[in-house]
This record gives structure tokens, C-alpha cells and sequence, in this order.
């Protein structure tokens, strides 16, 4: 597994009451997550990545987000190596995330990731087919889960179909899974933690986590990312503020920031 994917502890997970006379504190609410989750920004809305995705970069580029993403679909070719050279000349760990549906596309959006150099290629289906593609190129790969359907994508399936899918995927090896859990018509919670017991590989978490009591969620389940676009956007965490308070809103949410 590779090294980026180390889990930070940050804490135990525990509600206390705190009596002594060395700490007064009552009902000392001590933050559930043992694991610091990743952010990971996307300049993308509806599954699209925006026409204007360089300017919104340049926007938020000094904010503390270390991994920024791109959808395959939205842009060109050369605009999205062009974006992508732009991301990595700022320091940031770029993330391609595969929302085509056809085997064609979803190959041809695995061979421009390696091609780019992403750090990250995440998302896609056809996993059988991309996994050996991926292999040795120093791309981490981390496919969808379940039966995607639709656009922007959707996950559906049973959570024993979904968990059993996730499983057979990790015999892969590939570097961890895309879970698409806040766009499945079902218990998200439930998903989740089912996944994470049957499964060693990091999660991430994406799509339509738009408040911060998802955020809050995906921190307490200790997923190892979560990925944010439309929302901040639509400035759905600091009403009237810039995209950089969303995404340092966000960041403190999750501990990234003091």
C-alpha cells in the first residue's frame, strides 16, 4: 500500500465526563475521528468539470487543500493537461476522477491519467481491464464500487452486493476504492461501515457531501478521503463567502486547520 495512504491518529474515539480536580471540564465531548480524513477539492460541478477550472484554482490555491481534482468530463484533452500542469506547478496532489460509463471512454480517461501523470486516478468501472494498465506507472488507482448508474453518477445495489463488490475489487490490487455512499437510495451509514470491516484498502468517499454534518460522518466512519465540488460552489458551509472560506471551513472541520 502506498505511503501516502497512511492513516494520522489523531485521537481516541469517546465522550467523557471529566470530574477530577485537575480538570473541571464537564461533559467533555472529545472529537470521535481516530483518523485525520483527507479533503480532496474538485473544480467540478454536477459531475463537470468547470469551463473556467483554472481561474477557480488561482482562486484557491493558497488555501491549505493538498489534493485537487478533475472529472473527465468537461474539458478537453489539452485543457485538462494544461489545468493539470497548472495544479502540480502549485504544489497540489492531483486527483482525475473517471465519470465516463462506457468501456471505451472510461480506457481512454485511464491511458490520458497516465499519459498527465496524475497522482491519483480514481472513479471508473472496468476495473479487470484498468488495474494491469495502472500497475507500476505510479498512478494510484481507486475505482467505483457497486452498479453505477446514470450521470451525475449514482450508486445502487444492496450493501452485501455493494460490500461483496468491494472485496473483489481489493483482490485487484489496486490502492483503495471510490465509494459513492452519499449518492446511494439507501443507509449511508450503514454502507460505509460494512465496507470499511470487509475491507484493508483505504475508502474514499464522493459525491454529494454538501453539509457539514456529512462531513462531520465521513470523519467519524474513518474513511480516508472525501471529495467536495458542486457545494462549495453553490456555498453551501459559509453562506456569502469566497471559495477559499469553503474550503478552509471544510479543512477546519476536519482538523487540517487550527
Amino acid at each position: 500500500m502506498s505511503a501516502a495512504f497512511r492513516y494520522r491518529l489523531i485521537g481516541k474515539s469517546i465522550n467523557i465526563t471529566q470530574t477530577d480536580e485537575k480538570d473541571k471540564k464537564v461533559k467533555r465531548n472529545v472529537k470521535s475521528a481516530t483518523i485525520m480524513t483527507e479533503l480532496i477539492y474538485f473544480l467540478t460541478y454536477n459531475d463537470v468539470t468547470v469551463w473556467n477550472a483554472i481561474d477557480v484554482f488561482n482562486e484557491i490555491k493558497d488555501t491549505h487543500v493538498k489534493y485537487v481534482g478533475i472529472k473527465d468530463i468537461g474539458l478537453s484533452e489539452e485543457k485538462i493537461k494544461k489545468l493539470h500542469e497548472v495544479i502540480k506547478n502549485a504544489g497540489k496532489t492531483s486527483v482525475l476522477e473517471v465519470v465516463s460509463a462506457t468501456e471505451e471512454d472510461n480506457m481512454r480517461s485511464a491511458k490520458m491519467g497516465i499519459k498527465l501523470g496524475v497522482d491519483y486516478l480514481i472513479g471508473g468501472t472496468y476495473v479487470e481491464k484498468i488495474a494491469p494498465m495502472i500497475r507500476g506507472t505510479g498512478v494510484k488507482y481507486c475505482p467505483y464500487v457497486g452498479r453505477i448508474v446514470g450521470h451525475p453518477c449514482l450508486l445502487r445495489g444492496s450493501v452485501e452486493e455493494i460490500t461483496k463488490d468491494a472485496k473483489t475489487v481489493e483482490e485487484l490490487d489496486v490502492d483503495g476504492i471510490d465509494l459513492l455512499a452519499y449518492r446511494y437510495n439507501g443507509d449511508v451509514r450503514m454502507l460505509i461501515k460494512s465496507v470499511k470491516k470487509a475491507i484493508r484498502i483505504p475508502i474514499i468517499v464522493a459525491g454529494s457531501i454538501n453539509s457539514v454534518k456529512r462531513v462531520h460522518e465521513v470523519c467519524e466512519l474513518g474513511v480516508w478521503g472525501f471529495t467536495v465540488g458542486t457545494a462549495v460552489f453553490d456555498k453551501e458551509f459559509v453562506p456569502n463567502g469566497s471559495l477559499s472560506d469553503q474550503i478552509n471551513f471544510i479543512l477546519k472541520e476536519t482538523g487540517k486547520l487550527g
